[in-house]
């Protein structure tokens, strides 16, 4: 018997069985699977892999503040990009580990799934138990030093690549208690090492709403980072929050106009699973709810967000009903729907699990059935208290309900409205749409571009065969701003949501959630041009897919195309410089670092490159940058939407001042 190779010719059944032995099973020791494949274990090596290393050393000390021995975490970004993470909990255990036979400090440092997190009698429930832990994170430096401050003496341990370089020794006497983590990202690994505060910065708040009491300090040592964002010296932000949750939905909501200015909030433990929401109402037109389990982002949901929303539309219908609401409704043939109780409403719900299980393609989505039926309680009962206690405020709320869906039911008429004016346009496909050839989505892209000239170039220069073109003209709506209806009467809107084939109301109990079966194109890419309008113009749309197609921002399918802003020549030299670094840069290289012989092009917008240049620069897979349109933190996400493209001036305002050394600003 003989077997066909891959070269097309064959092998023996003898040199099948020598091909593959034993010889060829690899066995990886210690943390040497992490360093082998980091991406399965940290989600990827770029800079969301190399903040979550901070995240996983955090969520030990946060686990020590669950368990009520920790009211202090200190996160540095010291001046050699290291991190140092201390609390002042109870300190890792360095006594010896009986089983392991060395010191338990260094068992927790050096083996995958070893911790106090897995011993209900150590913590109740555990953040970190859903991450990959503090090992991995000692896998993934290339130094490592923990101290741990416990019986008035310092004990530590430090490692290379995740290996002990000694056993843990006492090196001193202290009066602090707690743990101390300090290291150093591989290079070697990650393809970014450098620490961006903000990014920590939103985690960090995030925490310190989530754990009530708990006061988290962030500092940046960087002198030079600092001086480039504007800041003298260090830069240093503590977090902390008596109210929990309270001030947490206050902050989301903190640029939107409230309905009334009250929290409706809950604390309790139902079927021995804490549970703590926080609601507000708001004048807006979308839903916004941040879910947490044992601190982690559920962003997919699951069983504790679907109690909640059960909750929710079985008090307030039943509350509509009460009132004679529902009955006028009906009369007008408005039928109400359980997402007309949650438009305008803003929440933050947080659950302690003991064992969470979770789901879904992010592993972001608890599954835990009975966790449902302790929310559904949890929030009947509260709901129905404040609501007997509020007949004013609760009849605002059920108001607001009842334009929801008078405003739902003229959303359907829009949407029908516009099929029937369009029945000769390739089902349903807007007439300005330059669609490719290939009709499998997963192998196609739809540049959305702003102005029929730079469109116009577009067409010409783009591959057909996978590259469809969208030109839209002018600022599209603000939908931040509009009743949720009155986006499908745009017709720059409708043109987007029907080329890309996403489409509305097929759900009767979620009329709002997009469909994506029907999904014509795998990347959807934002195409404008680089300057003020073009930036405001991207905002705009991207402001349409976070609040009416997250789902594809989600899936990491919404993408910014990068234009350059200058073509520089010297000579028979030529080169696109896509920032102002870069020009500098091809300055320095060939003129000395002053314009002596170089011509530079300033490119105002997309319709000054032809089609050859455009391809070239900014649409050829091979040479284009894009940058990915993601979602880190959801709740900071909900905000600065909101800020940015909300009624209130003044936040807006004072973001623009911050951040005005790094807008691209044409004179």
């Amino acid at each position: 018997m003989s077997e066909l190779n891959i070269n097309g010719s064959t092998l023996s059944d003898q040199e099948i069985d020598e091909s593959y032995s034993a010889n060829n099973i690899q066995v990886l020791e210690g943390l040497e699977a992490v360093r082998k494949r980091p991406a399965m274990y940290i989600g990827d090596i770029s800079e969301k892999g190399l903040h979550h290393l901070v995240y996983e050393v955090v969520d030990n000390s946060i686990d020590e503040a669950l368990a009520g021995f920790c009211t202090h975490i200190e996160v540095t970004i010291n001046e050699d990009n290291s991190i140092t993470v201390q609390d002042n909990g109870r300190g890792i255990p360095v006594d010896m580990h009986e089983k392991e036979h060395r010191s338990a400090l260094e068992v927790v440092m050096t083996v995958l799934h070893a911790g106090g997190k897995f011993d209900k009698g150590s913590y109740k429930v555990s953040g970190g138990l859903h991450g990959v832990g503090v090992s991995c994170v000692n896998g993934l430096s290339s130094k490592m030093i923990s101290q741990v401050f416990r019986d008035g003496k310092i004990y530590q341990q430090e490692y290379r690549c995740g290996k002990p370089l000694y056993d843990v020794k006492e090196v001193g006497v202290t009066e602090l208690r707690g743990t101390r983590q300090q290291f150093w990202p591989d290079k070697s690994i990650f393809t970014t090492t450098i620490y961006k505060f903000d990014i920590l910065a939103n985690r960090m708040r995030e925490l310190a709403y989530l754990n009530a009491g708990l006061r988290i300090s962030l500092t940046d040592k960087r002198l030079d980072v600092n001086a480039e964002a504007g800041i003298d010296g260090e830069r240093k932000q503590t977090f902390y929050s008596e109210g929990g949750l309270r001030d947490f939905v206050r902050y989301i909501d903190s640029t939107r106009t409230h309905l009334f200015d009250d929290v409706i909030y809950l604390n309790t433990e139902k079927a021995e699973t804490p549970i703590e929401i926080a609601i507000m109402y708001n004048t807006s037109y979308s839903e916004n709810i941040h879910s947490y389990v044992n601190n982690i982002n559920t962003i997919e949901g699951g069983t504790h967000l679907m109690g909640f929303r059960s909750a929710l539309t079985r008090v307030l219908k039943k509350y509509a009903e009460d009132s004679k609401v529902i009955e006028k409704l009906e009369k007008q043939k408005v039928e109400i729907s359980g997402e007309d109780f949650r438009e305008g409403l803003t929440a933050v719900i947080s659950v302690k699990v003991a064992e969470p299980q979770f789901e879904g393609q992010t592993k972001t989505k608890l599954g835990n059935s009975e966790v449902a039926g302790a929310v559904n309680q949890a929030v009947g009962e509260a709901l129905s208290n404040y609501l007997e206690e509020h007949p004013k405020e609760a009849k605002m709320i059920i108001d607001k309900v009842a334009l929801a869906a008078t405003a739902r039911v003229a959303a359907r008429k829009a949407r029908e409205s516009v099929q029937r004016k369009n029945p000769m346009t390739g089902g349903g496909l807007p007439g300005k749409l330059a669609d490719c050839s290939d009709r499998d989505a997963a192998n196609c892209e739809i540049f959305i571009v702003e102005g029929d000239s730079a469109g116009g170039s577009a067409k010409q220069g783009r591959n057909r065969h996978f590259q469809a073109i969208l030109p839209i003209r002018g600022k599209i709506f603000n939908v931040e701003r509009v009743m949720w209806h009155k986006a499908f009467e745009h017709e720059e809107v409708n043109n987007i949501i029907q080329a890309l084939g996403v489409r509305f109301g097929l759900n009767a109990d979620d009329t709002k959630e997009a469909n994506y079966d029907k999904l014509r194109y795998y990347k959807t890419i934002i195409m404008t041009d680089a300057d003020v309008d073009g930036s405001h113009i991207d905002t705009l749309l991207m402001t349409l897919f976070f609040r009416y197609m997250p789902q594809l921002i989600r899936d990491g399918r919404l993408y910014i195309a990068t234009p350059p802003l200058y073509l520089c020549t010297k000579g028979k030299v030529k080169e696109y410089c896509y920032t102002e670094a870069d020009r500098m840069r091809f300055m320095d290289k060939y003129g000395d670092g002053t314009e002596n012989g170089i011509h530079t092009q300033r490119y105002k917008g997309l319709g000054e490159m032809n089609p050859e240049q455009l391809w070239e620069t900014t649409m050829n897979p091979e040479t284009r940058l894009l940058k990915q349109v993601t979602i880190e933190d959801a709740a900071e996400a909900d905000y600065t939407f909101s800020m940015l493209m909300g009624d209130d001036v003044e936040p807006r305002r004072e973001f623009i001042e911050k951040n005005a050394t790094y807008a691209n600003i044409d004179a």
